[in-house]
């Protein structure tokens, strides 16, 4: 199981963009992937399931008696799973996608920000590893929407990390953004986490031709070197078009959704990679 924590320590950069894409390239191919929403705005969860997406903002149960042990089954989120990660509420709230058989959804939950503690304890940072490790049958690919912050909930995320996408925008914060980033990683790495490296930057929005992002791109090419990765994303009104829809990039049906859906290939194949993930198709 490989693990890939998507985060930016800057908001509205498309983060979340970045992790559907994958999500999509992964579905699209047939590897077997769980989309982990840890994000309180649960966008990721809205997409790949709105049905699963309005659930989850709450039944206006007291949260006292609201516990995911006497709700029906499918009904626990990650909020859920971060308070008890138990195998069997872990199996509550694992459910299927509204994508296809090779996605399944952890979904998020406005509650999840109970969990953003600034200054966490090392067990409550294990919690959504050992949780991932109790999902039956266990994914090949997960993927975690991370919320912009640093918190215990990213930090979380880098914990049960194999490897951190960095999303970033070409401009005038991005250097600062993929630093913070950068050193968020190491941070875990010092700490012991040996196993978690950075997979790259990813440059999401660019536009061609547009001075400003033709300058912040060299900019953190001539910083990060070979972090960043290939392909840059451009700015494709078909990425807002397919989430606005619900479906998958790779089912949205214009030349320009096949053009990046192609690049989310890549990036996907570049990830897999590192995992060592045979490719499909």
């Amino acid at each position: 199981m490989l693990i890939a924590s998507v985060l930016s320590l800057k908001g509205g950069v498309g983060k979340t963009t970045v992790t559907l894409g994958l999500a999509s390239a992964a579905q699209h191919r047939g590897v077997d992937t769980l989309l982990v929403d840890l994000d309180p705005q649960m966008n990721a969860t809205t997409t790949v399931d709105p049905e699963t997406a309005v659930g989850a903002l709450g039944s206006g149960v007291d949260p006292a008696e609201d516990t995911a042990d006497r709700r029906p089954h499918g009904s626990a989120t990650i909020a859920e799973v971060l308070d008890d990660p138990r195998r069997k509420v872990v199996e509550r709230a694992v459910r299927p996608s509204g994508w296809g058989d090779h996605l399944r959804v952890l979904p998020g939950s406005e509650r999840v920000e109970a969990h953003n503690h600034p200054d966490p304890g090392s067990k409550h940072l294990a919690r959504l590893a050992l949780a991932l490790s109790r999902v039956d049958p266990a994914p090949e690919l997960v993927l975690i929407d991370c919320p912009p912050s640093l918190g215990q909930l990213t930090r979380s995320a880098l914990v049960a990390a194999d490897r951190a996408v960095l999303v970033t925008e070409p401009s005038l914060f991005a250097v600062t953004g993929v630093q913070r980033a950068l050193e968020a990683v190491q941070q875990e790495r010092t700490r012991g986490d040996l196993r978690l490296q950075p997979l790259g930057v990813v440059i999401n929005r660019f536009r061609p031709r547009v001075s400003e992002h033709e300058y912040r791109l060299q900019e953190l090419r001539d910083l990060f070197g070979p972090l960043v990765l290939s392909p840059v994303l451009a700015d494709r009104s078909a990425v807002q078009q397919a989430q606005g829809a619900a479906v998958p990039i790779h089912s949205w049906p214009t030349a320009g959704a096949r053009e990046i859906a192609h690049d989310f290939d890549a990036l996907l194949d570049r990830l897999l990679r590192a995992g060592k993930i045979r490719r499909r198709g």
